[in-house]
């Protein structure tokens, strides 16, 4: 056979081994099976939106209550991760952090999503606050995770993915048992189980 047509073979044999990994099928002669995964996602994520809706309901009540229609308040939603509160002092301010922290609540967003910068005062006594929003999980919780997760001995993997944790296993039962492990666990953090994916 020419030597261009042994290197075309070659290349077909190299594409079709390409496609069987791509699909998830082991070849004859290889270590194991590579049967597909249960996954899921652990993330750490606050809905914008509902952010965006409880701004908007604490500030309707801002502007209508007594002991605050005059206090100069304001929150305003910065970028995608953080909260500015804004009031005439710290007294108000407080009262402002309040009626926010209710409605996020109502709109189930998780308040230990939330981290609070200290309260910055100005020369004529307005006051405000910084408030950041956890949008993924810190590499130092996310590895905190997997050693717990590698700890228990499950039959599971689990591996840091950008600022999420993706558990995978064959077993969905193992899957359900470390969901419920890493739930009475407390990492700091608010997390969220998504993107199941069963085999």
């Amino acid at each position: 056979m020419p030597a261009s047509a042994t290197g075309h073979v070659r290349l077909e044999i190299w594409g079709y081994r390409e496609k069987l990994k791509a699909r998830g099928i082991a070849q004859a002669g290889g270590t194991g099976t590579n049967m597909p995964e249960n996954t899921f996602d652990i993330v750490s994520k606050i809905d914008l939106q509902e952010v965006t809706n409880a701004i908007q309901q604490a500030l309707k009540e801002i502007h209508t209550r007594f002991d605050l229609k005059d206090s100069k308040s304001n929150i305003e939603l910065e970028g995608k991760d953080a909260i500015v509160l804004h009031s005439i002092d710290e007294f108000k301010l407080k009262a402002v952090n309040d009626v926010l922290q209710a409605k996020l609540v109502k709109r189930g967003v998780p308040l230990k999503g939330l981290t609070y910068a200290a309260v910055e005062s100005s020369l004529g006594g307005a006051a405000k606050q910084r408030i950041t929003m956890q949008q993924g999980i810190p590499i130092e919780k996310a590895r905190e995770i997997v050693k717990t997760i590698k700890n228990s001995k499950k039959k599971v993997q689990a591996s840091i993915q950008g600022d999420l944790v993706r558990v995978s296993g064959k077993d969905r039962d193992s899957l359900q048992e470390v969901i419920a492990l890493l739930r009475q666990q407390d990492f700091g953090i608010d997390m969220q189980f998504t993107n199941y994916r069963s085999n």
